[in-house]
This record gives structure tokens, C-alpha cells and sequence, in this order.
């Protein structure tokens, strides 16, 4: 077997969920600059995370959106600017038809004459 091939600096660690202020104790060779002060007194680094078993729907049962990045903004924002370009080009293609068709009843109106 290898030598030193595990790391051997485990120490606690504070683990903290922002989105659902849960934070939990463990051993852990994760580097971080921040600390806490814990429920024992005592001093540990801290790690933050995004989501944990606190807040995943897996593990909830419920569904909830967070969005730490703006993604569902920008989607929506995405969404928004399509529908703008579909509408814009819905009522370009009735005029043109429209121009068409009155060009087309003029032209019959002459024939006519």
C-alpha cells in the first residue's frame, strides 16, 4: 500500500447552509479564512454552501427556487425577449399580407376597368 497517499490534516470544520441558516459540525480537510463561534464555545473554520439537506427538494419534499446567480432571472428575462420577437414578427407578416392583398385588389380593380 501507498504511503501518505490519505490527507492527515482532518480537523472540525463548520459546514453552514445560507440559504436555510443550518450549519453542522463535522471533520473535514476543506480550507476556509472565515470562522464561528459554535453552540460548545468553542471556535471552527466555516465553510458556506449554497444548499444542503436542509434545503434540496430531495430531502425536503418541496420545491423552491434558489437563485444565488440570477439564472431564473436571466431566463426569464430570455423568455420575455423571444415572445417580443414573435409577436414582432407575427404583426410584420399580417401587414405585409395586408399590403399584399390590398396591391391585389388594386390591381384587380384596373383589370376590371
Amino acid at each position: 500500500m501507498k504511503k501518505d497517499l490519505h490527507p492527515t490534516d482532518y480537523r472540525p470544520v463548520v459546514f453552514q447552509d445560507e440559504s436555510a441558516g443550518f450549519a453542522f459540525l463535522t471533520q473535514s480537510t476543506a480550507q476556509t479564512t472565515d470562522t464561528i463561534k459554535w453552540e460548545d464555545g468553542n471556535e471552527y473554520p466555516l465553510v458556506k454552501t449554497h444548499i444542503s439537506s436542509a434545503s434540496h427538494p430531495f430531502f425536503t419534499g418541496e420545491e423552491k427556487i434558489i437563485d444565488t446567480e440570477g439564472r431564473v432571472d436571466r431566463f426569464k428575462a430570455r423568455f420575455k425577449a423571444a415572445e417580443d420577437r414573435k409577436a414582432a414578427l407575427a404583426n410584420k407578416a399580417k401587414k405585409s399580407a395586408a399590403r399584399t392583398e390590398k396591391k391585389a385588389t388594386k390591381a384587380a380593380e384596373k383589370s376590371a376597368a
